[in-house]
């Protein structure tokens, strides 16, 4: 392993940056990546969403299992009274009819899933005091109805299974973005990270800049005093300090606002003081390119959601058949009834109550609205099919993209980290021949230029290396720095907190 002690002693200058600013009074917090990960996953606005949306879900799909399951229902009517005047055609006379009732069903209602019939337990106890002028007969007594039904359509689809299984898909849906959502913050947190991250070294280089300006600035003095040169280059040396020096303050000003970025994707308070660490390493990964692609594809959340496209693609081919559908009905119910004066003696003398009704429903002519509609269907599904095809194409060429980016980005590394090391000596070298006066200020000025550029340089080079490594593991769900799957990290995503 190459230890960079230029990037150790970067981190070392942040660290004492944090110290000073502590003791200060103006304490940080220290975020490292893994930490500004877990801290997003947590209170990040766009994962409070999703995690929203998928507890919406998964309530709807227990609602949906606890209908599947025995419904009892308890109806009451404590008490009914009417009194109406009447005309009986019949006898061709005005009657007066009076009843007062109080009566209560209950009811089991049970679902049956595997047919979409019904099957349904009823009965109805009441008091009933009856009375009418139009006969000499009335009725004052209890009565008790027990029903034992079955309702079963017949000829179609079953609805109650597919509804259970659209909702499985959706909830396995919402799953599926949640988990897609939070790899997405996770990328969008790295990148805003080593923003911060370059930024803050951005802004110890500029300081440092700045304080070879001052030494520049105090060499060139020293001289102008000595009368040993024009004054014109003091002048110009102190013009390129001021820059720096309001480099600097750019600097930071950028750096704030970044960092207000990162705070609002982290759901933290703007006011808090933060600071990230981090160990920007690079060594380098053997990636097996076909072994990438074929884990990708076969763990890939997107490639579950276009499969899911099509299986909800052919449940609406199934609806859409069922439009103006040849189907049936069969409902059969059987009950007992009883009445009397007193309760104990209701079923002395029952009745027996049955009723069977077959009805069928037959569409004659709709001027070719379901053949249409079914066209529609079938486009719609074959759409999504061609969807994976061609998602499962996208991956793979991302797959090769990344692949050869980070190959690209490990020779990069080496090309910036020779240009900043030829920099730093020729910037050396010139600034003793300054000091001996063999040089002017505005070429010293382009030298440091370059040293500054070289070092924001590799830092980018850096940090893109460790982007594309990210890129790669979010790709194929699989850490090839680590060697292991993260698709098991990526199932904890699913887990509402």
């Amino acid at each position: 392993m190459k230890i960079n002690f230029k990037q150790m002693k970067k981190v070392l200058i942040a660290l004492c940056l944090v110290l000073l600013s502590s003791l200060s009074g103006n304490a940080q917090r220290l975020m490292t990546l893994q930490q500004s990960v877990d801290e997003a996953l947590k209170n990040s606005p766009q994962i409070v969403r999703m995690r929203l949306g998928l507890e919406r879900t998964r309530e709807l799909l227990t609602a949906q299992r606890a209908a599947l399951r025995s419904n009892f229902r308890l109806n009451l009517n404590p008490y009914i009274y009417s009194n109406n005047r009447q005309y009986d055609e019949f006898n061709q006379q005005w009657f007066t009819s009076e009843s007062t009732q109080s009566n209560g069903t209950f009811s089991v209602r049970q679902p049956v899933i595997w047919t979409d019939g019904t099957i349904s337990l009823e009965n109805t106890f009441g008091y009933r005091d009856n009375y009418s002028t139009s006969s000499a007969n009335s009725f004052e007594g209890f009565s008790n109805n027990l029903r034992l039904s079955i309702d079963q359509p017949l000829f179609t689809y079953n609805r109650t299974k597919m509804t259970l299984k659209e909702l499985e898909f959706d909830h396995e849906n919402a799953k599926l973005n949640y988990a897609l959502e939070a790899l997405n913050v996770e990328r969008q947190i790295t990148q805003y990270f080593y923003q911060i991250y370059q930024k803050q070294m951005e802004m110890i280089t500029s300081r440092e800049e700045y304080a070879n300006r001052k030494k520049s600035f105090e060499i060139i003095s020293n001289k102008v005093e000595a009368g040993l040169t024009a004054k014109e280059e003091m002048l110009q040396a102190e013009l390129d300090m001021m820059t720096s020096q309001s480099t600097v303050q750019n600097n930071e000003v950028e750096l704030e606002n970044i960092k207000d970025n990162f705070k609002q994707m982290l759901g933290l308070p703007l006011s808090e003081e933060l600071m990230v660490i981090a160990e920007v390493s690079v060594l380098p990964v053997d990636i097996d390119l076909s072994m990438a692609t074929n884990f990708a594809l076969a763990n890939r959340m997107e490639i579950r959601q276009r499969q899911i496209d099509i299986e909800t693609g052919q449940f609406e081919l199934i609806k859409t058949n069922a439009t103006n559908e040849f189907k049936g009905n069969l409902n059969v119910s059987v009950g007992l009834f009883g009445e009397n004066e007193k309760i104990k003696g209701i079923y002395d003398n029952p009745n027996d109550n049955e009723d069977i009704r077959f009805s069928l429903e037959i569409p004659l002519f709709d001027w070719g609205e379901k053949k249409a509609r079914m066209r529609a269907a079938e486009a719609s599904l074959q759409t999504s099919e061609y969807n994976l095809q061609d998602e499962q194409k996208t991956i793979r060429l991302d797959i090769r993209k990344i692949d050869r980016s980070i190959k690209n980005a490990l020779i990069q590394i080496d090309i910036a980290r020779k240009n900043e090391e030829n920099a730093q000596l020729t910037y050396e070298i010139n600034l003793e021949k300054y000091r001996n006066g063999d040089l002017t200020s505005m070429d010293l000025n382009l030298f440091q230029n370059q040293l500054t550029q070289k070092k924001n340089a590799l830092t980018a080079e850096l940090i893109s290396y460790k982007l594309e490594l990210l890129n790669m593991k979010l790709q194929t769900l699989y850490d090839f720095e680590q060697q292991r799957s993260i698709i098991d990290d990526v199932m904890k995503y699913e887990m509402i907190q």
